[in-house]
């Protein structure tokens, strides 16, 4: 409880029933949106998939995914997945996608060892999306420019918020910023990684944060990532190591940073081999999803996820992402939340 953040003052801006169409309209649009600036088409994804095949993202390599034994298969164990950033690349194999063009997916996740607050829910729903890519392609440009295509996406959807609800207010600014997080870490020496968000995000109102998954200057990861999808060990142009990153904005309702996108460009053979390597993780070599890439079946690409409800949250002015999806919380914290004006669903 004690990592709930109440706002003094705090009032929805929309009712409910105003709130459940303006999710819609959102989810609606945004996905229209990006699915035209990256040329991207939708598929149809699992919940759920076997153990054992290194599909499934381990995310920071401590979270338990729920799993279940399947009678009708011998009591093979299934997992519901963490995300889907492993199993979008086979797909785009599958489906012969060509450089220039990707797929998106409605993902749904539930994380049973997330600490729960406002941003953290035990359900997760985000668009998972997947691009193939040329070797050409895998540079901190390429990077860039696709995070510019998502931001736009953003705040078109935004102006269209304001347009149907004119009491809420746009406050995006026009701009992503981006920054690595070694330059963040100069800039901020003596602050930790969450507290370096906050003070970036609050400077530029917008921005993407690069390189995030190996060590820094200082021995320490700006955050942990897994080590089988984004490549953060290869040199980027400006010198840095690492092709991924997050988007985050400054979200004055709660007064801190708040992260919409994870995302970046995946390991090709090379970088798969060096980030096993770096984190112990050498036997997942012998994995199905791992056989495949090392093996060069499957395409080089970039790919992301963005929170749907949390796009949600923030467009509509929420303070709490319980205003937007219909999870399980503690009962304490649903009444601390209704007591504060931010009744949970």
């Amino acid at each position: 409880m004690s990592k709930l953040i109440k706002v003094e003052g705090y009032k929805q801006l929309l009712n409910p029933m105003q709130t459940e169409q303006g999710i819609k309209l959102i989810k609606d649009f945004f996905q229209s949106n990006l699915s035209t600036a990256l040329r991207l088409r939708r598929v149809t994804a699992p919940l759920f998939v076997l153990r054992g095949l290194g599909i499934n993202d381990d995310l920071n390599g401590v979270e338990r995914p729920v799993s279940f034994p399947i009678k009708d298969m011998g009591d093979q164990v299934a997992e519901v997945v963490h995300s889907l950033a492993k199993w979008k690349r086979l797909m785009l194999g599958e489906y012969g996608i060509k450089p220039g063009y990707g797929l998106y997916t409605d993902m749904n996740a539930i994380r049973g060892d997330e600490e729960l607050d406002n941003l953290h829910s035990l359900y997760v729903d985000q668009w998972d999306w997947e691009r193939t890519v040329t070797a050409a392609n895998r540079n901190v440009e390429y990077l860039k420019n696709t995070v510019r295509a998502i931001y736009c996406a953003i705040r078109r959807t935004e102006y269209l918020v304001q347009e149907t609800y004119p009491q809420i207010e746009p406050f995006l600014p026009e701009e992503i910023h981006f920054i690595h997080s070694e330059e963040l870490l100069q800039m901020y020496p003596n602050l930790t990684p969450k507290e370096r968000e906050d003070a970036i995000c609050k400077k530029y109102g917008a921005v993407f944060i690069m390189g995030i998954g190996g060590k820094l200057s200082d021995g320490k990861e700006h955050d942990l990532r897994a080590p089988d999808y984004d490549d953060w060990t290869t040199p980027n142009s400006d010198g840095f190591l690492g092709l991924n990153g997050d988007i985050m904005i400054w979200y004055p309702i709660l007064n801190r940073a708040f992260e919409l996108s994870s995302m970046g460009i995946r390991v090709d053979k090379e970088a798969l081999l060096r980030q096993l390597e770096m984190t112990g993780k050498t036997d997942r070599k012998q994995l199905y999803f791992h056989k495949k890439l090392l093996a060069d079946e499957l395409p080089l690409s970039i790919g992301g996820g963005i929170g749907q409800s949390r796009l949600c949250m923030v467009l509509l002015h929420k303070a709490h992402i319980g205003e937007i999806q219909a999870s399980i919380w503690p009962e304490d914290m649903r009444q601390e939340c209704a007591n504060a004006g931010m009744p949970l669903i």
